[in-house]
C-alpha cells in the first residue's frame, strides 16, 4: 500500500470516531434549583463538577453556538467542538458542509424549568440579519431559531394565539381586558359574522394585544391589580379556569409584569413525558414548568416582551409575529423499532430520536449522511461505533452512562446495548428528509 494511502486511511478512520463532549450549563434565575433540576445532575456528570444546591440550573447546551460551546474531551488542552469540526469539515458529511457550511447546523439543550420564562418569539432570517447587524451585544448571530420541546417530564407552555371563538369567551370573561378594549368594539368582536371572522379576528387580535404589550407600567399594574383582586374572591366562590390560576401563578412570579394579562391571548399546553411541540420563526411562546429536551437551529437570537429581568425589545416583537390562530399540534413521533421513537418537525435543521433500551435490550442507529449528538440521560450501557459499509474499521467499544455524550461524525453506525435496569438516550442529527431532497 502507497503511503499516501496509509494516511487517507488513518485520517478516515480518525474522522469517523465519535468524540466525548464535555457541555456547558446557565444558571439562569428560572431554573430550578440544585440538584432536583437535571439539567444540574447532567452537568455535574458530565463535566465532574459539583452542585451547589443553592443554584438554579436552567440549561445544558450540547453544541457549538458561542454562548455556550462544547469541548472535545481528547485528554489534552481542551479544543471546542467548532474548531475540532473545522480541521476537518468531512465530519459533517458533504450534502451538511454544502448546505450550511462548516458548522453543526443544530443546538440541542436540556431545560429545566421551575417557574416562566420570558414571553418570546425568535426572529426568521432575515429579521436576524437586521438585528444581529443593529445590535451584536444583544443578538449575538444572524441565524433564525426555529425550535422543538420534547417533554422530559410534565411540562407546561404557552404558545401561539388562542382561536377566533376563544379570544371571543376571553372578552366575555376577563372584564380587565374587555375595559381597555371598550364596551363597543368588545361587542362588535363578540358579534362579528362567522363567515368574516378570520381575517377581522386576525386585525382584531393583533390590535388589542399590541394596545395591552404597550400599556404604561402603571397602567399594567393597576389592570393586574383589579385582576387579581377579582380572582381572589371568585376563587372562594368557584373553581378558576386553568387560565386564570395561570395568571395568579405568573403574577406571583413576575408581579406587575404584562405577562400575567398576555397569557391569556396565548393557547396553554400541558405535554406528558415523550410529547412535543415545534415552534418556528416569529411564534409567540413562554415555558412555564417542567423539563425538557429542547433542539434548535444554532442560534441564540431571542425577541422578549414579558415574564423576564433581561432586556425587553417589545416594538420588535409585536412587529414579526404571525398572529396565526388556533392550537398548536402535539407531536407523538414515529416509532423507528420497539425501542426508539424519531420527532420530525418542519424544520431542516434537526430531528430527534428518543430510545429507551430495558436491560440487554439493543438496537442499532445506521449510518447517515450528517452528524449527530447521543446524550445519555439514565443508565448504563455499551456503545459501540462500529462497521460501516464503506469502512470496514471498527472502532472499538465503549462505556457509557447517565451525563455521557458524544458527537459522532456523519456515516457512522452506532450499536448500543443496555447494561442497567433501562438505558435512556436521545440522539439529534440533521434532518432526515433533506437527504431525500438534496
Amino acid at each position: 500500500m502507497e503511503p499516501w494511502d496509509k494516511n487517507m486511511k488513518k485520517k478516515r478512520k480518525r474522522s469517523r470516531r465519535p468524540v466525548r463532549l464535555r457541555c456547558s450549563v446557565k444558571n439562569y434565575d428560572w431554573g430550578i434549583v440544585g440538584r432536583h433540576s437535571k439539567a444540574a445532575r447532567l452537568f455535574a456528570l458530565n463535566s465532574g463538577s459539583d452542585i451547589d444546591p443553592a443554584k438554579p440550573y436552567a440549561e445544558f447546551w450540547i453544541g457549538t453556538h458561542e454562548s455556550g460551546p462544547s469541548y472535545v474531551d481528547s485528554g489534552s488542552e481542551p479544543v471546542s467542538l467548532k474548531a475540532w469540526i473545522a480541521r476537518d469539515p468531512s465530519v459533517l458529511g458533504d450534502k451538511v458542509v454544502d448546505k450550511w457550511g462548516a458548522d453543526l447546523p443544530f443546538l440541542c439543550k436540556v431545560l429545566s424549568v421551575g417557574k416562566a420564562l420570558s414571553i418570546q418569539a425568535h426572529p426568521d432570517k432575515e429579521l436576524a440579519r437586521v438585528l444581529h447587524k443593529l445590535h451584536p451585544n444583544v443578538y449575538r448571530d444572524d441565524n433564525h431559531k426555529p425550535e422543538m420541546a420534547l417533554a422530559l417530564t410534565e411540562f407546561e407552555a404557552l404558545c401561539g394565539f388562542i382561536s377566533v371563538k376563544e379570544l371571543r369567551d376571553m372578552l366575555s370573561s376577563v372584564p380587565e381586558i374587555a375595559e381597555l378594549v371598550g364596551v363597543g368594539d368588545a361587542e362588535r368582536i363578540l358579534l362579528v359574522n362567522e363567515q368574516h371572522e378570520n381575517g377581522k379576528s386576525k386585525t382584531d387580535l393583533e390590535s388589542i394585544f399590541s394596545r395591552v404589550m404597550l400599556l404604561s407600567k402603571d397602567t399594567i399594574s393597576e389592570m393586574i391589580s383589579k385582576l387579581k383582586r377579582r380572582l381572589n374572591l371568585e376563587k372562594k366562590k368557584r373553581q378558576l379556569t386553568v387560565k386564570e390560576q395561570l395568571a395568579l401563578r405568573l403574577e406571583s412570579q413576575y408581579p406587575a409584569d404584562v405577562g400575567a394579562i398576555a397569557a391569556f391571548f396565548l393557547n396553554y399546553v400541558k405535554l406528558n413525558r415523550g410529547e412535543a411541540i415545534s415552534l418556528g420563526p416569529n411564534e409567540p411562546h413562554a415555558y412555564i414548568s417542567g423539563e425538557c429536551i429542547e433542539c434548535m437551529a444554532t442560534s441564540d437570537n431571542v425577541v422578549r416582551a414579558g415574564l423576564t429581568s433581561k432586556p425587553l425589545d417589545v416594538q420588535t416583537l409585536l412587529s414579526m409575529l404571525k398572529y396565526r390562530q388556533g392550537s398548536p399540534e402535539i407531536l407523538q413521533g414515529v416509532s423507528l423499532n420497539p425501542y426508539t421513537t424519531r420527532y420530525l418537525p418542519p424544520f431542516e435543521e434537526f430531528e430527534v430520536d428518543c430510545c429507551n433500551l430495558p436491560q440487554s435490550a439493543a438496537v442499532i442507529f445506521p449510518s447517515v449522511l450528517g452528524p449527530s449528538l447521543f446524550l445519555f440521560t439514565a443508565g448504563k450501557g455499551h456503545f459501540d461505533a462500529g462497521l460501516t459499509e464503506d469502512d470496514m474499521v471498527k472502532e472499538g467499544d465503549d462505556i457509557v452512562e447517565e451525563g455521557e455524550v458524544f458527537f459522532v461524525p456523519a456515516n457512522t453506525k452506532i450499536s448500543i446495548t443496555a447494561k442497567s435496569t433501562e438505558l435512556q438516550l436521545y440522539r439529534v442529527g440533521v434532518n432526515s428528509k433533506i437527504y431525500r431532497d438534496l
